[in-house]
């Protein structure tokens, strides 16, 4: 635990904009909430790779949100069922049932519709909140850190100066 918390703030303080913090977060919450290796895995996979999100932020909102989403799928499972029941649906589901391409998504199954319902209502307001949150902790805990002694001395410290001239030697990408 303590361990996920450290990677967490070495996360919010890393150099990545908060947008791609953010998104990290937000393509973790559609990975999470789909629990079988359907399409959608490997097109979110492709996204997480191609795009600039934060990597490290993206394996730890999997791993959040996969243990909020063991407790969510009986809610996944009623949302689901909801949605694969309707009368007014039914033959677009009957389409792309009969469809070979869509068998790859999984989408007939209660618990992956649910969960992909789910995923597709949260992205916006989490996007936005932790974009808010990322921006408010580097405003004002970040700061408010910078300045304490503790900090200071490690700063002011010879390791400290050595890792700064070691660490500027990556390239940029």
């Amino acid at each position: 635990m303590i361990t996920l918390l450290a990677k967490l703030l070495k996360v919010l303080n890393a150099e990545a904009a908060p947008g791609q913090i953010s998104a990290a977060f937000c393509l973790a919450l559609f990975f999470a909430f789909m629990p079988f290796f359907t399409l959608q895995h490997v097109l979110l996979l492709f996204l997480v790779l191609v795009l600039r999100v934060n990597l490290t932020g993206f394996i730890l909102g999997w791993l959040v949100f996969a243990a909020v989403a063991f407790l969510l799928y009986p809610l996944f499972h009623w949302l689901g069922m909801a949605v694969l029941s309707a009368d007014v649906l039914e033959g677009f589901w009957r389409f792309l049932y009969e469809s070979g391409f869509w068998h790859l998504t999984r989408f007939n199954n209660t618990v992956v519709m649910g969960g992909f319902i789910a995923a597709l209502v949260l992205f916006l307001p989490l996007y936005f909140t932790s974009n808010a949150l990322i921006r408010r902790y580097r405003q004002h805990f970040m700061a408010w850190l910078e300045k304490t002694r503790f900090v200071q001395m490690i700063k002011g410290s010879r390791i400290y100066s050595a890792y700064r001239t070691v660490s500027g030697w990556r390239k940029p990408i």
